[in-house]
């Protein structure tokens, strides 16, 4: 077993992207589910959204042997990596994993972010092994997600395709999927299929076929100001901070809540039903528990939680309800 002590090297890293709500969260909780136990694992986690959320709804197994970091705010390559690079390498220097997990935002380019892994410094750190990419065959009928070019990209640097949510397809899914590949030249992927994100930890072992790509074309996602952190912002005297982000024809909005601010149960619910977005992830300190959310076009999960320093939301649509922050301060148990 390694020692905090001993040096960084070949550190086996996987890349796990699929757009948004194909169910990357639930398919890492179910892989740290299976880590061994004398393992150290650190997950490096991007989300379109300014407000980090996933590392609270990230289960993490009860050896505690798993190390997260967040880069909120959109692409996590934008800015020459240089957001990913601090994140990344303050993760390595944490864990010093046997094994690292890389989740790109459903919206992000992971072929800048493998670009960047398989630069001459992170080379000696890291071992690049299977690019996983989650699909919802289902989203094969949408032009939203087939004429997308991050959704296309997410597929073509892929070594492992995983058609997951395979328990609610219909029969001819799994071969839209084959065919939807077939049509696109993408006749050298692996592909598996699975529900509720149960990937094989074996799909995980071997070496990426993507380690030499051309550069990228530059792209670019608005943020409202880069060089804010409303991750790490004092609150103001109302008690809550919100953020917007837009690009790749999506919008977010998200908002953090002083511990003090205590939400109804209730509420929430009904907020969270109503609330039209594509992806919804919150934790929120109710009166009667902490609870996270997690809504995509399926419907809502709620589980319960241990613990949170906080309560935190982010939306994610085509367009944000003009209203939508009056409908979440109602939710509140009780107003300052």
């Amino acid at each position: 077993m390694q020692s905090n002590k001993e040096p960084i090297t070949a550190i086996p890293t996987n890349i796990i992207t699929g757009f948004l709500g194909v169910g990357k969260t639930s398919a890492i909780t179910h892989l740290l589910s299976h880590k061994p136990e004398n393992e150290r694992w650190a997950i490096l986690v991007n989300e379109f959204g300014e407000i980090g959320i996933d590392g609270n709804l990230l289960s993490k197994p009860k050896d505690q042997q798993v190390f997260i970091r967040e880069v909120p705010g959109g692409c996590m390559c934008c800015a020459s990596g240089l957001p990913m690079q601090i994140a990344l390498n303050q993760l390595l220097k944490e864990a010093n994993p046997h094994r690292l997990l890389i989740e790109p935002t459903g919206l992000g380019h992971p072929l800048e972010v493998l670009q960047l892994l398989s630069n001459h410094y992170y080379q000696q750190l890291l071992s690049l092994e299977k690019v996983i990419t989650l699909v919802d065959a289902r989203n094969l009928e949408d032009k939203r997600f087939t004429d997308h070019p991050t959704f296309n990209q997410q597929i073509s640097i892929s070594d492992v395709i995983v058609g997951n949510k395979l328990d609610l397809y219909n029969a001819h899914h799994k071969t839209t999927l084959e065919n939807y590949l077939a049509d696109k030249n993408f006749n050298d992927k692996t592909v598996q299929f699975c529900s509720h994100g149960q990937l094989d930890p074996r799909w995980l072992s071997g070496q990426t076929q993507n380690t030499t790509k051309p550069p990228c074309h530059h792209h670019h996602h608005h943020q409202t100001d880069s060089s804010r952190d409303i991750n790490a912002e004092p609150f103001p005297e109302e008690g809550f901070l919100s953020a917007q982000n837009e690009g790749e024809g999506f919008a977010s909005v998200g908002w953090r809540f002083a511990p003090d601010q205590i939400f109804d149960r209730a509420k929430l619910r009904t907020f969270i039903t109503g609330v039209d977005a594509l992806r919804l992830k919150a934790v929120f300190i109710t009166a009667q528990g902490i609870f996270g959310y997690n809504k995509t076009a399926d419907g809502t999960t709620e589980i319960e939680l241990d613990e949170c320093s906080e309560s935190r939301i982010e939306v994610i649509g085509n367009r944000i309800c003009p209203d939508i922050e009056a409908t979440l301060l109602d939710c509140l148990a009780s107003h300052r």
